[in-house]
């Protein structure tokens, strides 16, 4: 019988790997920003994520994705989700690995920069269960602001734990948050909310509905409504004291092009019981923290994903021949792998940096207006639009290079280029985010000071850096005359050219980070291939004398 279905000529799975240990410049960044780090616990957590049980569980969990049930069989409204075990137990271990706490319950420098990675070795592989570690992580700012909330809630809400049931929050020792800010007129225009809170005793009734509520599953949430001082931010428990439910109906969950294992709904609320947080009228002002930092993870959960792209691309090279030759050594190939680690590089040092940007105390309580938090405010919102705006093209690209394997759902990738586009989205798409980078000029111009401060760092190294940073100056100060004159026709035209300078602002941070901290050849290259004369060609055109073998060697 003749022999037709031998498998040859194919890469043997990339797992029982770990991902901290072949990710070289996430060991490098962590250890300039984390230099204190738990390295064992990061190598720990990167066989974890690196095993083939854990990889199984992240297919589980996406391809088996949340369910909702409104009503038990008995006509009881419920509005409880189910989640395939494998969810739980990928959203566990992160838990218990303190990717949402770590910041908060370690002291000293490098807490943020520590969490961060671990973060991102978890969103690596499966991404969907980011979301609630994200917003549980990024609530306890906002929880500070009143001392008789945050009592209760930030011990729960830190907590290395997990606990899935829903019961009386006072019966648990771990808790997690999500959000219903947007409706559906608003959307990021958040104060033409017309959820209305009224006054209940100790608390308030909150009657309304939510577009986009992230994580319904979760314990508690900050929910945004109108008092007659204006928009105000509440706690909403899903169970209430003693164990009743809480007024909080889940309409459905969203049904969207990726992020399947985890669960976005439209919610309504119908005399909801919510406890106000910060002063009446100031919702915007007490969720703004949450907001930088959840962008934070949006960064980070980008930066996650192109290490995944890169490192795929480059496992399935190294093990396909073509041509005569295995890809890995064809030069084609290797300009393309070169060029996708040379962004998710710049990604990865951008994301830690700015994480730790967060470890000054006085900037992570939203104090002070330090240069520090000056600088936080304009690198998160510039980073956060530039590198989540290349995930899906990085996605795309290293799909590619698996070429037909790459756009089946056998492997990673295609989940990894539909998850990519969220992070975009999340917590202000492009637009808004230009343009809340605009305001920030035009209320708070010592940001674009302190901004400019940073880069200047990278000056006398590179004649592209150099000749780009005189540009942005350019730019900025004309901007900045723009905002502060309010004539019409000049906003109009600092708007309309808002991407062109946000984009010049993220590729200067880029070049700066890794001009400070990061290998010469990795700088170098960066600053030649994005900075350069011919900069925004395709992937895999890089300048002619960028050390390509370098590059590689670090995928």
């Amino acid at each position: 019988m003749t022999v037709t279905h031998t498998v040859l000529n194919q890469a043997a799975p990339r797992r029982d790997v770990d991902e901290f240990a072949l990710d070289t410049a996430l060991r490098e960044a962590v250890a300039r920003y984390a230099p204190d780090a738990d390295t064992g616990e990061l190598h720990r957590i990167g066989e974890l994520v690196g095993s083939a049980g854990f990889q199984e569980d992240a297919r589980l969990a996406n391809v088996h994705g949340p369910q909702l049930h409104t009503h038990d069989r008995w006509g009881h409204r419920v509005d409880d989700i189910e989640f395939h075990p494998a969810y739980h137990r990928i959203i566990g271990e992160s838990l218990r690995a303190g990717t949402h706490s770590l910041a908060w319950t370690q002291d000293g420098p490098g807490a943020d920069a520590e969490r961060a990675a671990r973060f991102m070795l978890f969103s690596q592989i499966e991404p969907g269960h980011a979301c609630p570690v994200s917003m549980t992580h990024a609530v306890v700012p906002s929880l500070r602001t009143d001392s008789a909330l945050a009592d209760f809630w930030v011990p729960r809400a830190t907590a290395a734990d997990y606990d899935p049931r829903l019961i009386d929050p006072a019966e648990k020792t771990a808790v997690t948050f999500g959000m219903a800010m947007t409706e559906k007129q608003g959307g990021s225009d958040v104060r033409a909310n017309t959820t209305r809170a009224v006054p209940a005793g100790d608390h308030h009734l909150i009657t309304g509905h939510k577009w986009f509520c992230s994580a319904p599953q979760s314990d508690a949430f900050l929910v945004l409504a109108q008092l007659p001082e204006g928009l105000s931010c509440f706690v909403v428990p899903r169970v209430l004291p003693g164990g009743e439910r809480n007024p909080f109906r889940i309409q459905r969950l969203k049904d969207k092009l990726g992020n399947r294992s985890n669960a976005s709904s439209e919610a309504e609320f119908d005399g909801t019981h919510g406890w106000l947080l910060g002063d009446p009228g100031r919702g915007v002002r007490t969720i703004i923290e949450m907001v930088s930092r959840t962008r934070l993870d949006c960064i980070l959960g980008s930066a996650a994903g192109m290490r995944q792209g890169v490192a795929e691309a480059a496992w399935h090279a190294r093990h396909r021949a073509a041509f005569g030759a295995t890809l890995i050594d064809q030069p084609l190939m290797r300009s393309v792998l070169a060029d996708l680690q040379l962004e998710a590089e710049a990604a990865t040092w951008t994301a830690l940096h700015i994480a730790a940007a967060h470890d000054d105390d006085a900037a992570a309580e939203g104090g002070g207006g330090s240069d520090r938090a000056d600088f936080r405010r304009l690198a998160t919102a510039v980073a956060k639009y530039w590198v989540c705006k290349r995930g899906p093209e990085h996605a795309y690209e290293s799909l590619e290079c698996l070429g037909g394997n790459g756009y089946t759902e056998a492997f990673p990738l295609a989940r990894r280029y539909r998850e990519q586009p969220v992070m975009a989205v999340w917590e202000g798409s492009g637009n808004v985010i230009v343009l809340d980078v605009l305001r920030a000029l035009a209320r708070e111009p010592h940001t674009a000071k302190a901004f400019l401060g940073y880069l200047e760092n990278g000056l006398g190294r590179h004649a592209d850096f150099d000749r780009a940073y005189e540009g942005l100056a350019a730019a900025l100060q004309s901007a900045l005359t723009a905002v502060s004159g309010g004539d019409a026709s000049e906003l109009a035209r600092v708007q309309g050219g808002g991407r062109v300078l946000v984009e010049q602002m993220a590729l200067l941070l880029q070049a700066a980070i890794l001009l400070e901290s990061a290998p010469t050849e990795v700088a170098e290259a960066f600053v030649a291939a994005r900075l350069g004369a011919d900069r925004g060609r395709e992937y895999g055109t890089l300048p002619v004398g960028t050390d390509i073998d370098a590059l590689v060697d670090r995928a």
